[in-house]
């Protein structure tokens, strides 16, 4: 993210190669820093040799045609997913490509797609990407190096941000020769270079300056976009609906990164602004293919006739990705939360253990780490590089996150009435904070009563929050739960208009830049950004600020798991519930390849029969 923040962390870095030689020349032939290769990873080499046939989770021999509905929730109303106006139409990945894509089966590993080769410093402060020249636009014309350039500039404006920041880490962009593009880093203070941007920038959406020209793009927009994918805009109902059609003659069908990939002739998003609805109409043959996130609905909700005579298949498939960090948020920026403890208190008001046997049939994992279901996980109490990683903020922590492992409170599951040893304790720390019940009520010196609201996007989540509520009256806190549409919900997130929200942080295994994204001081106050609690911690500048600059998967592991660390003690969030599988429902028509990998099934890699 910002790079001025790695001043905050020298202390964490270790020793890095100095800056690469200046890039040479002006040709389009190799640079001095580095060169051809056909992919990069963040530590390591890629796990795919040169001139692999197809990732291993693709089948090559799949067929292609039919449609796959989707029978999906919310509304949307602008076709451009890159800025922070609007809210995107579901599916638009399918449309815009990046220089580079991504293989599921690694933790960071990028392969040629738009860029056929790179050239990479070696210390990573500058990379040179080289245009296949058989990409083209839908309209067949080329992509060239002056479109590479324009997406920077007008992301670099106007786009998310996440993005925004990201590439602020560009000192310089050039184009030698209409297929070639070089970015050079800027250091930070200490001269080192965040090793993860090459890699971001291979992952920058591009778009067709042609395309642009004439139009605003920090705008919403419903005209179907200039893309170079495998599928183009084919009709749209705003807020509605949104049909693809695949493009016959997609330039990339071939590639390593794309073959027995992108098999449906057409993707079809039907929007319902109920889920409930939305699963009759996947029953009712509607839609093809369902992810079910609610495990109470999973066990009791997919009954009829398709069901019982196999029609439809229920699959519940485990994977090694981080789970999201979902929660009731806290919003800092309010003066009510800022108190540790006034938060810490409230996440000891609720029997979770109830909560998930009552509402969710026992299918989920309370979540106990920003990064639950891996290894980035904190455990136990710091040691080795994670306590190095720590040492320098230890006057500024919470003396307990150096003595004894962050343990979520323990609830016996009786119900509602929950844990009175938990409720004591919460009463203690917000009388410690300058609340105590009068008249039944919890207040402040003022005799101001404790009352907020809970912000939703999705009537699916009021059956939680009602029930949160209602523990939060055992100490006289009266909380009200708001359901919005989601474009009105998307807006209040933007602009940061709530007490609490029920949110979720996700995160991949190779975590960077976008943690300052969600918890850098710098977002704090940036409108659309993911800081949704407000955090503006030094120690979490510093650490999360470090984390793309790891050297070695093991020094990423560490430094991950420190900034978990103190977040969790933070108690920026009440956690709720995580699972470690995909639990999907599909017409029996639909296939998938034997192997899942790494990060789960990936759509794109699916075909139909029979249609």
């Amino acid at each position: 993210m910002k790079i001025s923040l790695f001043g905050l962390c020298l202390a964490l870095l270790p020793g890095l190669a100095g800056l690469a030689p200046a890039l040479a020349g002006s040709g389009e032939g190799i640079a001095r820093h580095g060169i051809a290769r056909h992919g990069i990873a963040m530590h390591g080499e890629p796990a795919l040799p040169p001139g692999f046939a197809h990732f291993p989770y693709a089948d090559p021999d799949a067929p292609k045609g039919g449609t796959l509905r989707q029978a999906v929730t919310g509304s949307f109303d602008t076709l451009n997913p890159h800025v922070v106006r609007g809210v995107p139409a579901l599916g638009l990945g399918q449309v815009f490509e990046t220089l580079l894509a991504r293989s599921w089966d690694e933790p960071f590993s990028l392969y040629g797609l738009l860029a056929e080769s790179l050239e990479l410093a070696d210390d990573r402060g500058a990379v040179t990407f080289h245009l296949n020249p058989a990409a083209r636009w839908h309209d067949g014309t080329p992509v060239t190096a002056d479109d590479v350039l324009f997406s920077l500039a007008v992301q670099r404006e106007h786009g998310t941000p996440n993005r925004r920041q990201f590439y602020a880490g560009v000192l310089s962009a050039e184009a030698p020769g209409p297929r070639t593009v070089r970015f050079t880093f800027r250091p930070g203070p200490d001269g080192r270079h965040d090793r993860e941007l090459p890699l971001l920038m291979g992952l920058m959406p591009i778009h067709s300056k042609a395309w642009w020209e004439g139009r605003a793009f920090e705008r919403t927009t419903l005209d179907p976009p200039m893309g170079s994918g495998p599928y183009r805009v084919a009709r749209v109902e705003p807020g509605r609906r949104i049909l693809y059609e695949r493009v016959p003659d997609y330039w990339a069908r071939d590639l390593p990164s794309r073959r027995g990939q992108f098999n449906f002739d057409r993707l079809d998003f039907v929007y319902y602004r109920d889920d409930a609805v939305a699963l009759e109409a996947f029953k009712a043959g509607e839609g093809d293919l369902r992810r079910e996130i609610d495990p109470a609905r999973w066990a009791t909700g997919y009954v009829g006739p398709a069901l019982r005579d196999g029609r439809i298949r229920m699959e519940e498939i485990p994977h090694h990705r981080p789970e999201p960090a979902r929660g009731f948020i806290f919003n800092e920026r309010r003066p009510l939360f800022q108190d540790r403890r006034v938060r810490e208190a409230l996440g000891l008001a609720s029997d979770f253990a109830w909560i998930n046997r009552a509402l969710f049939h026992g299918g989920l994992s309370r979540t106990g780490s920003y990064y639950p279901n891996s290894e980035l996980a904190a455990r136990g109490l710091p040691a080795g590089e994670e306590l190095r990683v720590l040492e320098p903020f230890r006057d500024r922590l919470p003396p307990d996150l150096f003595t004894r492992p962050f343990r979520l409170p323990e609830t016996d599951g009786t119900g509602p009435a929950g844990s009175r040893a938990n409720l004591r304790e919460a009463l203690r720390l917000l009388g410690e904070a300058g609340w105590t019940v009068r008249d039944g009520r919890l207040r402040d010196g003022a005799g101001t009563p404790f009352g907020f609201e809970i912000l939703l996007g999705s009537p699916s989540d009021e059956r939680v929050a009602l029930e949160y509520a209602r523990s939060l009256e055992r100490l006289g806190i009266r909380a009200t739960v708001r359901t919005v549409d989601s474009a009105q919900y998307q807006g209040r997130l933007d602009g940061f208009d709530y007490d609490m929200t029920l949110r979720w942080w996700a995160s991949t295994l190779s975590p960077g830049n976008e943690q300052l994204y969600y918890f850098g001081s710098a977002a704090a106050g940036q409108p659309g950004s993911r800081n949704y609690a407000g955090i503006r911690d030094p120690a979490v500048d510093a650490i999360a600020a470090s984390i793309a600059g790891a050297a070695t998967r093991e020094d990423l592991v560490a430094r991950v798991r420190a900034l978990d660390r103190v977040l969790l003690w933070g108690h920026h969030m009440v956690p709720l519930f995580h699972s470690g599988t995909d639990r999907l429902a599909y017409w029996s028509r639909l296939r998938r390849p034997a192997l899942t990998p790494l990060y789960g099934p990936q759509i794109e890699s699916w075909w139909a029969e029979g249609r």
